[in-house]
Parts: structure tokens; sequence; C-alpha cells
């Protein structure tokens, strides 16, 4: 990763406690972009600064989630170490992944690719065009292994989830639903609209780390036939 100036963080976090072993660190009540991009930065800032005794670090859409070892650190020694960090107002540096999905869009591979298109007006070619004409962010990871959230999409794109769940969809199942697109890496149950599917898998349980796709990265959508 080339080196990159720091910028200021956006937000003062808020810090509570998750039990003797765990804290949270939170940016905002509902997701906010800027909330979602400080939460990302403290991530790679605690990362880069190995705490001692932190265990894990794990970023989510507006928060993150500090796992300790109770036996060689307390939460007031973490929350320190924390409230440092965002007192420094900065950001790690460094340039995100690049990633380029190649997407096959349609009837057999997105079941409601035609329907997404009629909700906001456009023919399925139109929303295609729309849907991958700029790149979009992993907003966070998680829910299942490899599963990401990537967004935001243009405002005209925003469509509430589906009525009703479907049990499963298969493994790289590419969905929209809230101005996001996620992708799948496992087979998973879904609320969200089945627009295509893609070959990439984000899950490699062999694989250290398992997972390619980091949040902060940049996703690039490409329809193929």
């Amino acid at each position: 990763m080339s080196a990159a100036q720091p910028h200021l963080l956006p937000h003062i976090p808020t810090l509570m406690p998750l039990g003797d072993s765990a804290l949270v660190v939170k940016y905002a009540d509902r997701f906010d972009l800027h909330a979602n991009r400080a939460a990302i930065a403290m991530a790679g800032l605690l990362e880069a600064r190995h705490v001692p005794g932190v265990l894990e670090v794990v970023p989510n859409l507006v928060s993150v989630l500090v796992r300790f070892d109770p036996t060689e650190t307390r939460f007031g020694a973490v929350a320190g170490e924390i409230r440092l960090l965002a007192s420094l107002n900065r950001t790690k540096g460094g340039t995100p992944q690049r990633h380029r999905l190649r997407v096959r869009f349609g009837a057999d591979e997105g079941p409601d690719l035609g329907a997404v298109a009629n909700m906001v007006g456009m023919t399925p070619e139109a929303f295609i065009a729309a849907h991958n004409a700029a790149p979009l962010r992993v907003l966070a990871t998680g829910f299942a292994p490899g599963f990401v959230y990537c967004g935001i999409h243009e405002e005209p794109l925003h469509l509430p989830r589906r009525t009703d769940v479907r049990p499963s969809v298969p493994a790289g199942s590419v969905i929209f639903a809230a101005g996001q697109t996620a992708i799948a890496a496992t087979p998973i149950p879904t609320g969200w609209h089945v627009i295509g599917r893609t070959d990439f898998r984000n899950f490699d349980p062999d694989a250290d780390p398992p997972t390619r796709m980091r949040p902060g990265d940049a996703v690039t959508f490409e329809a193929v036939s």
C-alpha cells in the first residue's frame, strides 16, 4: 500500500463496555457515511497500534467492536488508548485495495432485476448502467462469512428491502437494497433483491486472512454475459 496523508476523523466516539472482555466504539445511532469512514479509520489505527491485550478489532457500519483479554488488560486501559487515538484526530494512512467484479445480470442469475429496474423507472439495461457507473466502497463485512456491504448508490437507486425473505440464495449472489449492493460469499437467506451473480468469492476458510475485501476497499462492478 502506498503512503497517503492522514486526514481528520469526522466524529468523536462513544465508548460502551460489552461484558468484561469487549467494548464498542460507536460513532452514530444510525447509518451515516462520515461515521462509517470514522469507524473504518479507527479500526485501522487500532490494528496498527497493537494495543496490549486486544485480541480482535472488527469495524461495523458505524461502530467498532474491540475484544480484549481481561486477564491482560481492562476496559479503562483500552478505552484510554482509543480516546488517545481519537484525540490525535487522524486516520491511518494508506490506499484502499481496488476490486473489479464481473457480474452476470439477468433473469436467470438475478430474478429481481426486472422488478428493481421497474421500481426505479428504468429499463434493466439502464439500471445496470447506473448501478455500475461508479465504484462503491466496502462499508462493512459480516452477517455471514465473507459477506460485504458496498455503497452508497445515488438517491434514484435507493429501494427498500423485499417484503418477503428468500430461504436461501447461492454463493456469489449480488443483492441490492437500501442504497447498497451486497455480495454473498456463502449460501444465505435474504430479503434483499437478487440482481445478479458473480464467480468472485470473498471467503476461503483455508486462507489467511480468509477474506480478500476489507472495509474501505473500492469495488467496481462490470456486466458480463
